[in-house]
């Protein structure tokens, strides 16, 4: 019989394959999003994610650590996240409506530079020299995947109302990164995901109750229902689990570098819902993501 191997992760390490997986499914998002948006209002559908997602993660609360009375302390640590994540999604699907995919995929890369400054404001994260060339690097090869090695698709860009909505709700999730690790006080980071989604639903239904009403949700096509449930399950439950138990274990700078990786998940994406494979000069944009992660984990030290 073969001899069994137990690999065992250090936090650190726990952290960076939970940002992995968080990359994928996030991606996945933007892909069903852009053909979702045009069909449904931002906070109804925004507002049923987060009553769904609530469900699943407080199920897994319950099952688990169960919500200890120290949890129900500062509820206004949950409103405050609530808020900042109800508002970035929001905004992606407003601005989804009128920017075109490639330019929102390119304002997503400017996510973590900006969790860096918020870092240090809140918690006087400090910037190494190693990872501030990683975000660099990083931000070059996501660049390069975005606009398909084409210098053109880059000098074409143009900054419209979507990109600038978008870019708000940017800055609320780089945001959010380093204040889950500022207001968390032990608790579990299923227990504090599911605090902070009951908050954004509230948050979300009080503010969209005309929408919510006015939606013919019996009517709606297809792809709105296969959106928002991935959204829900994968998208947001996982995604926000995964997220606050990296920001638990990394510097914010570090969690959101793994948005440089999106645009390269993005292209599998596409490739799995039909669409034509990128040409191989993409694989540079790829390797250069790689290495920025690379110098990510070297630093760890």
């Amino acid at each position: 019989m073969g001899a069994l191997i137990t690999v065992t992760l250090g936090d650190p390490a726990r952290g960076h394959l939970a940002m992995l997986t968080f990359s994928a499914l996030v991606a996945g998002s933007f892909s069903l999003g852009a053909l979702a948006a045009p069909l449904i209002d931002p906070l109804a559908l925004s507002a049923l994610r987060f009553l769904l997602a609530g469900v699943i993660v407080g199920a897994a609360a319950f099952a688990t650590t169960g919500i200890t009375r120290s949890a129900t302390r500062a509820p206004w640590r949950y409103l405050v996240l609530g808020a900042l994540l109800a508002a970035y999604f929001v905004l992606m699907f407003e601005g989804l409506k009128t920017a075109e995919p490639v330019a929102t995929a390119a304002v997503f890369t400017l996510t973590p530079a900006m969790a860096a400054g918020f870092g240090w404001l809140t918690l006087r994260q400090r910037l190494t020299a190693r990872m501030g060339a990683a975000l660099a690097i990083g931000a070059v090869g996501a660049l390069w995947v975005i606009f398909r090695a084409d210098p053109q698709r880059l000098l074409a860009l143009q900054i419209g109302r979507g990109e600038v909505i978008y870019f708000a709700g940017c800055v609320a999730h780089a945001l959010y990164a380093p204040l889950v690790r500022k207001y968390n006080r032990g608790e579990p980071a299923v227990v504090f995901t599911f605090g902070m989604m009951i908050a954004g639903w509230v948050i979300l239904t009080l503010t969209g109750i005309p929408s919510i009403l006015s939606t013919d949700w019996l009517a709606l096509p297809a792809i709105v229902w296969i959106t928002l449930l991935y959204t829900a399950i994968f998208a947001s439950a996982a995604t926000f689990v995964l997220l606050q138990y990296a920001t638990l274990r990394l510097p914010a700078a570090k969690v959101m570098a793994y948005t440089y990786l999106v645009p390269s998940w993005v292209i599998l994406w596409e490739i799995a819902l039909g669409g034509r494979a990128p040409p191989a000069l993409i694989l540079g944009g790829v390797a250069l993501s790689i290495l920025a992660l690379l110098l990510l984990l070297k630093d760890e030290g």
